[in-house]
């Protein structure tokens, strides 16, 4: 602790100086800069500079201007790494997820990474490693049948229109809200019957994924009552008179999903991953558990992340419980 105080003490040193005497503020380099700029996807850049500039607001209690960005990326190997596995006991303290707290430190280590390309950094972080995060395992949520509820609540009005198509993509092709909410007019191909979008994951690039008849009529009916249907503009948009015309956030889709779940009578708190989990289930049901062919749809990268909705469905470890209870 005595080193990391010391750490710290040398880095509001440097906030306190302005650093004026080290650099000429032309010349220093904007490093966190460039690692938002690395970054493709709008909200990626946003919980990069968010999980940044909470690590120096813990450090030095102040915001990650470029000098101290640059001061820290200057400190020695050991001292870095002290200061970083203490943050990260402080995170684990403040009683956070292993995997909210794997996310903060990989901000960190890509600021390093990104020093290290350009020059400013001779220190790696590799040594700082993730904390243990138990798979996801709740893959329940709803039934087809109580699906069909859902959809049918949404009216012929404009609002109703664009609820249904978001509807449609959450199931028919299992999608992410933000796959849902980066998407632009010219993305959509009503001819081809395709819409481009933006995957998750690093250096995901756009692909292009295919769409069925009723899903395409519910985009283009949609498209029709659309306020401003440019091919540059959002393909789904807010409608409140605030708001009119801007970027429908993922936020808005999730309250949105549980709204119309509620009023369908579903009981358990519903979100658009929750409803990506249904689709990915049920898909499953249908091909007899193909788990190769349900990959292509849920485009999980790891094989073995649909097993655990394949593990999910069958119910393996009551059925084995049961057979347990009997025996004794």
């Amino acid at each position: 602790m005595t080193q990391t105080i010391t750490i710290q003490s040398k880095l509001q040193r440097c906030l306190d100086a302005k650093i004026g005497q080290s650099f000429r503020l032309k010349s220093v380099p904007d490093v966190l800069s460039q690692l938002l700029a690395d970054k493709r996807s709008p909200n990626t850049r946003l919980a990069y500079e968010k999980d940044v500039t909470h690590f120096f607001q813990w450090a030095v209690e102040s915001k990650p201007t470029k000098e101290l960005v640059l001061e820290f990326l200057h400190l020695e190997q050991g001292e870095a790494i002290a200061l970083v596995l203490d943050y990260k006991a402080y995170l684990l303290n403040m009683g956070l997820s292993e995997a909210t707290t794997n996310r903060r430190i990989a901000a960190i280590k890509s600021l390093v990474q990104m020093g290290r390309k350009l020059g400013h950094c001779a220190y790696s972080l590799e040594d700082v490693k993730g904390e243990k995060v138990k798979p996801y395992r709740d893959t329940s949520g709803i039934s087809p049948e109580t699906f069909k509820k859902v959809l049918a609540l949404c009216s012929s009005g404009v609002q109703g229109k664009r609820d249904y198509a978001i509807l449609r993509l959450l199931w028919d092709n299992a999608l992410r809200r933000n796959e849902i909410v980066q998407c632009d007019i010219s993305d959509f191909d009503p001819i081809g019957h395709t819409l481009t979008i933006l995957g998750k994951g690093k250096g995901k690039q756009k692909e292009a994924i295919d769409l069925v008849p009723v899903t395409v009529a519910a985009i283009a009916n949609w498209l029709e009552a659309h306020p401003n249907p440019k091919p540059n503009q959002p393909l789904f948009v807010a409608l409140t008179p605030n708001y009119l015309g801007n970027r429908l956030t993922g936020e808005s889709i999730r309250r949105m999903v549980d709204r119309l779940c509620h009023a369908a009578g579903v009981s358990k708190q519903m979100s658009p991953h929750r409803i990506r989990h249904s689709s990915i289930t049920t898909a499953l049901n249908v091909t007899d558990g193909n788990i190769r062919k349900v990959q292509k749809l849920s485009r999980h990268s790891k094989l073995e992340t649909v097993l655990i909705y394949d593990d999910a469905r069958h119910k393996d470890q009551l059925e084995l419980s049961h057979q347990l209870a009997d025996l004794v």
